[in-house]
Parts: structure tokens; C-alpha cells; sequence
């Protein structure tokens, strides 16, 4: 970085002291719940609160949940970069709580299974369930790893904060509260965590505010630079952002979280009632519109903020991810703690979605790899949930992964072939396209990247971010261009297509004795309160889980 470029500040002891009160509110939840639920021993209670959750904190912890430090600081620098046209991925979220609400809840709630992949069990057979096992174990844990380490690194070099120092604390707290308080610690830290993201959000916007004069001004600087491109309906897939991207591969990329991933799933399943399940799935939605809509205004001010001299273009940060972190340290230098609130927010985003991992990871281990195996009673199950809580923390490297599942219905449901078939030749083609597009990025005319401008700056210019353009491949510019939003409904698309072949040339089959054993054992126990739907609607539905769980 050039010795002429200005510096922003840097951590002072109010902003590390703020950093730390996150951390410990966050541990003294799960002291508490060890305490109050000291004479529950049992893997129920531990991983699935006792199934005795209400609405509003489970839909908090929901959103949690979604909530990563990568959305905290990815998502401005996205609307920054690409335009507001990105909040349009809020109306995907209605498609995904209503698919959600009433295609997966109903099966996994009244089956009361635990691990999602119970189902493929009951649909198929035990080696099903360990392979769907495996690839999730496999998936969270290179994921958990880049959401703590990846904004950590951004923070780093912008704030000057340790880079381990903060990985390895946030890493032991939020083991330390899972494994003491299970998934009740898990959830109303999330509440807390989602309470400490919007106050850094907030904290942002209404400085911005105050600096630019009003909101008024923000609102014009962003529509001369291009910013408020909302309605855009090409329907050229090439294009990085538009309203068909956004919402059709945004329901996509979210029903495949909200349905079937287990981080997910357990919380509603924790609630005391469907209704209570229903509810929390629908207030979720509320605050996932909160948190976009705060996300696009923090990426408006960032732009307002910056338009006439750009940080990344002149070399200030070297990835748009510290877009964020510069503009606190730059606006709010002078207020301390509050840059400390800042980053409190951002790793709160990283403990809710570690929590959430390491607590998906042991009730899929005790479910699925411990208790179909290994003859335990409640207590030693118990204590061994607690012990893969604490060897959660191993989950905290430096890997990158693609997540690719979502779902699709497409009878006739498939035998076990076509499902393997249809999972491999899926994952496949998308890790073919998506690693091809981190090869070689989409070229300016395809992604549309917005105008920077450094012409507003008081200092020498010299130095540049933008890479050079490569040589590349015939395919660099067609199927490695194809926007990110459509991975997951390429993969799904080869699974789907792929799958019902192999099931039609080895023919099909009905649901298995287990499956329907299962559901009528449930529709006779009065204790449910609800009844079951019909055995057509159920395979239908069941159709759907499949797919979406072994994508």
C-alpha cells in the first residue's frame, strides 16, 4: 500500500472492552441454562431444548442463524459494488418459509426425528442415512470454517484486532456455551447476537446519516451513481444480479438451508407445538427483511460515503469484504466503543452460525454415527453430546466449500441408484461451474459492476486494485459466467434429470414399510393434535425431502 494513502484508526482499550462484554454475555447464557436444566440429563433436552421452545426466540435464533459475519460485512460491499438490486433476494425468502412451512415441516415435526437424515432411513435404508451423514459433517465443518476465519481476517487488517486472538476466543466461548447450556444456551444467544448485530448496523447508518446531512442526500447520491437499479428483469442467466437471479435461484440456494439443513431444522423441531414451529418460521421472515433491508442501507451509505474517492480502487483495502470495517474505523474513530460494537456484531454473526454447526454436528453424530450403533443409555449418550460439543472447536480452519442442495419436485420418487446417481452427477456439474467461475471471474460486461471513482481524492492515486484480464478458456465466458445464484438450480436440475432416469430404467418403488410405519404410528398418537395428511401428499412431500437432502 502506497505511504501517501491516509490512515483510518485503529482499536482502543473502550472498543476491545465492548468486544469482550459480547463474549461474556454470551458465555454466562450458557451458564445459566447448565444451571437451570442441571437435572435434565437426557440427549433430548441437550440437543433439542426439550422440544419445549416458543415462537419468538427460536424465529430470533432462526435468523441468527442466517445471519453470518460474511453477511455483515459481504453484504454492503455487495450492494456497494453490484447496486441495491440485491435486496430483491427478500422476495426468495418468501417462497422459502412458505415451501418450507408447509412442505418439510409437517414430515420431519411429526416423524420427531432428530437428524433430518432419519428420513432417508425410513425412505431407503441405514446406508443412505450415513452417506447424507457424512457429506453434512464434511460441508459444516470446512464451512464453520471460513465463516470464523474469514471476517476475522478482514477485521485484522483493517482494525489491527489479533487475527488468532479473536479466532481462538470466539472459538472456545462458543464452544464453552454449547456445551454447557445445549441448544437452549444456542438459541437465546442467538437472540442476544442478533440484537448486537442490528446495534452495529445501526450505529453505521445513523452516523452515515448524520455525516451526509440526511438520508435524503444518501438517497440521491446512490440513484446519479446507479445504486437504486431495483427493477431489473433481464433474463439473460449471464447476469449477475437481476430480478430472476435473485429470487429464483435465491429460493433455491435458501429452501435447501431452511428445509433440510440440520442446523436449521433443529430449532423448529426444538418447538413445543407445529404452531409454534409455523409461527417461528413466519416471524423469521420479519427479520430476515430487517436484516437485508439493513444490509442495502449500510451499502448505501458506504457508497454515499466513498463515491468520489474509492478505498479498494486507490488500494486502502485490498478486498471488498473490509469495505465495512474501513468505514467504521474511518466515520466512528472518534466515538470509542463504538467501533468495538461494530465488531461485536460482526463476530456475533460468527458465534450464531458456529453455535448453531457444533450443535447440528452432535445431534447428527449421536443420531446417526453413536446411538443406531453403540447400545448407551440416556445419560452416557448425554454426556457424550457434550463431549462432541467441545471437540467442535477442531472445526475452526481455513477450507472454503460449496454449499449445493436445494430441492425440486419431480415424481416418480427414486430407488436408491438413482438417488446416488443423481447426488454425484449434481455435484458434479456444480462444482464444475463454480470452481470454473473462481477460476476465471465473469467478465465486467456479464457481472455489470457499477462505476468507482477516485476523483474526489487528496492523495496520490497511483496504486490500483483491478486485476488484469487472463488469458481464457472458450467456456470462461459462457458456462463459467453463468451467475452465482444459478449453481445450486444447475446442480439440481443434473440430480433431477439424472436421478429419474436411473429410477425409471430400474423402476420405481413405493415408500418403504419403515416410511409408512412411521406415519401411521404418528397419526395414531393422539398427543400430536393434528392430523396427518394424506399417504399421496406425503410421498409428494417426501419426494421433495429426498432431493433436497442428498443435494
Amino acid at each position: 500500500m502506497p505511504g501517501d494513502l491516509p490512515a483510518v484508526g485503529s482499536f482502543v482499550a473502550a472498543d476491545y472492552v465492548v468486544f469482550a462484554l459480547m463474549l461474556l454475555v454470551s458465555a454466562a447464557v450458557g451458564v445459566y441454562y447448565a444451571w437451570v436444566d442441571r437435572s435434565q440429563g437426557s440427549t433430548g433436552d441437550f440437543l433439542m431444548g426439550g422440544r419445549s421452545l416458543t415462537a419468538v426466540p427460536v424465529s430470533l435464533s432462526l435468523t441468527a442463524g442466517f445471519m453470518s459475519a460474511i453477511t455483515v460485512l459481504a453484504s454492503p460491499a455487495e450492494v456497494y459494488r453490484y447496486g441495491a438490486v440485491f435486496g430483491l433476494v427478500g422476495l426468495s425468502y418468501i417462497f422459502t418459509v412458505v415451501v418450507t412451512s408447509e412442505i418439510f415441516l409437517p414430515v420431519f415435526y411429526r416423524l420427531a426425528i432428530t437428524s433430518t437424515y432419519e428420513y432417508l432411513e425410513l425412505r431407503f435404508n441405514r446406508a443412505t442415512r450415513l452417506m447424507g451423514t457424512v457429506l453434512f459433517i464434511v460441508q459444516t465443518v470446512l464451512y464453520t470454517g471460513i465463516v470464523i476465519y474469514a471476517p476475522a481476517l478482514a477485521l485484522n487488517q483493517v482494525t489491527g484486532m489479533d487475527l488468532w486472538g479473536a479466532v481462538v476466543s470466539t472459538g472456545i466461548v462458543c464452544t464453552f456455551y454449547c456445551t454447557l447450556g445445549g441448544l437452549k444456551a444456542v438459541v437465546w444467544t442467538d437472540v442476544f447476537q442478533v440484537g448486537v448485530m442490528l446495534a452495529g448496523f445501526m450505529a453505521v447508518i445513523i452516523r452515515s446519516v448524520l455525516l451526509q446531512g440526511g438520508i435524503g442526500p444518501i438517497i440521491q447520491h446512490s440513484q446519479q451513481g446507479g445504486r437504486l437499479n431495483l427493477w431489473d428483469f433481464d433474463m439473460n442467466p449471464l447476469r449477475r444480479h437481476t430480478f430472476w437471479t435473485l429470487t429464483v435461484g435465491g429460493t433455491f440456494v435458501w429452501v435447501s438451508v431452511y428445509g433440510i439443513n440440520q442446523a436449521q431444522v433443529q430449532r423448529y423441531l426444538s418447538c413445543k407445538t407445529i404452531t409454534h414451529a409455523r409461527m417461528a418460521l413466519y416471524l423469521n421472515l420479519i427479520g430476515l427483511w430487517v436484516v437485508l433491508v439493513c444490509s442495502v442501507i449500510s451499502g448505501l451509505c458506504l457508497y454515499s460515503v466513498y463515491k468520489s474517492c474509492d478505498p479498494w480502487t486507490t488500494g486502502q483495502v485490498t478486498a471488498l469484504d473490509q469495505l465495512m470495517p474501513y468505514l467504521v474505523m474511518d466515520i466512528l474513530r472518534s466515538y470509542p466503543g463504538v467501533p468495538g460494537l461494530f465488531v461485536a456484531a460482526a463476530y456475533s454473526g460468527s458465534l450464531s452460525t458456529v453455535s448453531s454447526s457444533i450443535n447440528a454436528l452432535t445431534a447428527v453424530t449421536v443420531e446417526d454415527l453413536i446411538r443406531p450403533h453403540i447400545d448407551l443409555s440416556e445419560k452416557h449418550l448425554s454426556w457424550a453430546s457434550k463431549g462432541l460439543s467441545k471437540a467442535g472447536v477442531c472445526s475452526y480452519i481455513k477450507q472454503y466449500t460449496f454449499i449445493l442442495k436445494i430441492h425440486h419436485l419431480f415424481p416418480p420418487p427414486p430407488r436408491f441408484q438413482g438417488a446416488v446417481l443423481g447426488l454425484l452427477s449434481g455435484l458434479v456439474v456444480a462444482l464444475w461451474v463454480g470452481i470454473g467461475a473462481q477460476i476465471y471471474p465473469p467478465p465486467a460486461a456479464m457481472s455489470r459492476p457499477l462505476d468507482l471513482s477516485t476523483a474526489g481524492c487528496n492523495f496520490s492515486t497511483g496504486f490500483s486494485n483491478w486485476s488484469s484480464t487472463a488469458l481464457r478458456p472458450v467456456l470462461a465466458d459462457s458456462w463459467y459466467s453463468v451467475s452465482y445464484m444459478y449453481f445450486s438450480p444447475i446442480g439440481t436440475l443434473t440430480a433431477l434429470t439424472v436421478g429419474v432416469v436411473v429410477s425409471l430404467l430400474s423402476g420405481t418403488r413405493n415408500p418403504s414399510s419403515e416410511l409408512e410405519a412411521a406415519f401411521d404410528q404418528v397419526q395414531n398418537n393422539n398427543s400430536v393434535g393434528i392430523s396427518i395428511c394424506t399417504e399421496r401428499k406425503y410421498e409428494l412431500r417426501g419426494i421433495v425431502i429426498i432431493i433436497t437432502v442428498w443435494l
